[in-house]
This record gives structure tokens, sequence and C-alpha cells, in this order.
């Protein structure tokens, strides 16, 4: 990621292309900018249904919160090694039944949440409530920075950098998220997908090319970085990819996601590629320079009627 030199964390616009790839069995979508102002908490104005039945877990531990007016259920659970996550999940739905009446009490799909390079902080924690509220999922917010989060992006910067200096400890932290999530008695294990932003985005497409012993059912990505375009790598994902983009990311530059989309086309991968006109990276970010509310706000909504598509939800 880089800045301009007059701001703090703006990326430079990259040359727009014009051609873009068509196919039979994927979804290549550009859609046009517009300027409307509104504001996250939208998001919360579209709640979908839910109220899907569960089972309690004798497993999850150090709970933090009961929020009676979301109706979630919000944890502090250790996933891996010492590494603590962010659990969360609709109150009514693992919380009122015996864990014992699991095998005959509908399971619920999860998803994996995979933060920015700022670490898991509220904006992320703010998702995992959202994503759980209006589509009833089970929603681990995973910590792949040892629990520091910061608004600093020379010290997000160096984040990164620990994690791609070992990426092998990041998919074992990916790999054991899934595990745990796969061993709670109210999750249908066969239907765990993940999600991420920017860094997170590109570490959400790292789990999908090493998830070989735990098959996922959908991976969705907001402008990951690094973007894989090898199509030998990319013919390890055996499920739905879901890629949204701003069309002026330097980090992304149409072309690039050109090839990534052919490697998934090459392999028959079904994936819906979202380019959003006139937004730079990380548009999806309310703290951002970037931020653009009513895209966020539209990209939401499709990534939500995607991932209950293939959760069967």
């Amino acid at each position: 990621m880089k800045k301009r030199s007059d701001m703090v964390f703006v990326y430079v616009f990259c040359i727009m292309a014009s051609v873009f790839l068509s196919t039979t069995n994927t979804i290549y979508k550009v859609l046009p900018h517009t300027y409307a102002q509104t504001n996250a908490a939208m998001f919360n104005a579209t709640r979908l249904a839910t109220g899907n039945n569960g089972t309690t877990n004798d497993t999850v531990s150090n709970t933090i919160s009961t929020t009676a007016k979301e109706q979630l259920q919000i944890n502090k659970v250790k996933y891996f090694d010492n590494v603590y996550g962010y659990l969360v999940y609709p109150s009514t739905s693992a919380t009122t039944v015996n864990s014992s009446t699991a095998a005959t009490t509908k399971k619920l799909p999860a998803v994996i949440m995979i933060h920015e390079y700022w670490g898991l902080n509220d904006n992320i924690r703010s998702m995992a409530r959202t994503l759980a509220k209006q589509a009833g999922y089970i929603v681990l917010a995973v910590d792949l920075f040892k629990g520091q989060s910061t608004k600093d992006p020379n010290q997000a910067r160096q984040q990164v950098k620990s994690v791609r200096d070992n990426p092998q400890e990041a998919i074992s932290n990916l790999q054991a998220a899934v595990e745990y999530v796969s061993s709670l008695p109210f999750v249908n294990s066969s239907k765990i997908a993940s999600i991420g932003w920017c860094f997170g985005g590109g570490q959400s497409l790292q789990l999908a090319l090493h998830s070989e012993q735990h098959p996922l059912a959908a991976t969705v990505l907001y402008y990951g970085t690094p973007l894989v375009t090898d199509k030998q790598e990319l013919s390890k994902i055996k499920w739905p990819v879901l890629g949204i983009f701003g069309d002026h990311d330097q980090a992304n530059p149409l072309p690039l996601i050109n090839i990534f989309k052919a490697g998934l086309d090459n392999d028959g991968i079904p994936n819906e590629i979202l380019i959003y006109k006139g937004l730079g990276h990380a548009f999806a970010n309310p703290s951002g320079a970037n931020y653009a509310p009513e895209q966020t706000a539209d990209a939401w909504q499709k990534t939500v009627i995607f991932l209950n598509k293939y959760l069967d939800h």
C-alpha cells in the first residue's frame, strides 16, 4: 500500500483499463460511480431474516457480553496458541438450547472474518456483529497480529511485514480458526466461508489456497492484497469466490484483476467479480480517506446475498 505525499493514507489512482473479460460461468460487473453520502449504519437498515436455532457450546469461554438490543452473544475465545478471536453469534440460536440437543437442532453456517492491516479493531468487530445480526451466522473475527491494532500506517506496515515474513504462521492461524468453529456443536462444519478486506482479503485468498484438509463453502475478498494470479495455485480452490474492487486501486489494477479472474475461469471456479467505478483502495473502510458509503453498502448487500446463496442459509 502507498500513500500520497499530501495525505496519510490515500492511494495513488491507477489508469483505468478498457477491456474486460466475459465468460459463461462467472459474473463480471462494472458498477457506476455515485456520490450519495450515507452512513455505514445503513447496513443495519437492510437487515436480513434470521431466526435459526442452534445449541450452546461448552468450549466457548471468556464471555464479553450479551447485547440485548442486538440479540447477540459476544465472546473472546482462544482458538490458536495464545491468540484470541472475537466470536459473535445470535443469542437466540446458541444460548437457549442445551448442548445435549445439538444433534437434533439445525446448525448454523460460520464465517471467518479477517481484518485489514490495522488489526482486529472496532471497525472489524462492528462488521462481525453486523454479519451475525443480519444473516444469523456464527462469525469469528481472527487476529493475525497477536493482539496488536493501530491507527499508525507505519506500525501497520510493520505488522503486515511480520506476517509476510512468516506466512506459515498466519496460514496455521487461519486453519486453526476454521477448525475451532467447526468444533462448535451449533456450527454446520460443511458451511464455513471466509471474508477479508485489504490485507485480510489477501489472507482470505491464502486460506482458500490452503484448505485441502477442510474445504470451505465460499471465499470473499475485498480488494485483497497480494492478489494471487497463478493458475495452478488458483486451481486449488473448489468453491465460489466473490471479489470486490475499485477500478482506481493501484494495488489491484484492472489488468491484474483480469488475470485473477481468468485464472478462476480457467479451472471452472464459479466467481463474481464486482468493480466499482471511480473508487480506489480500501473504499469500504469508514475511517479511510477513500471511503465510499453508498458503494460500500451496495457491496455489503451483494456480499450477504452471495454468502446466503452458498451457505444455504
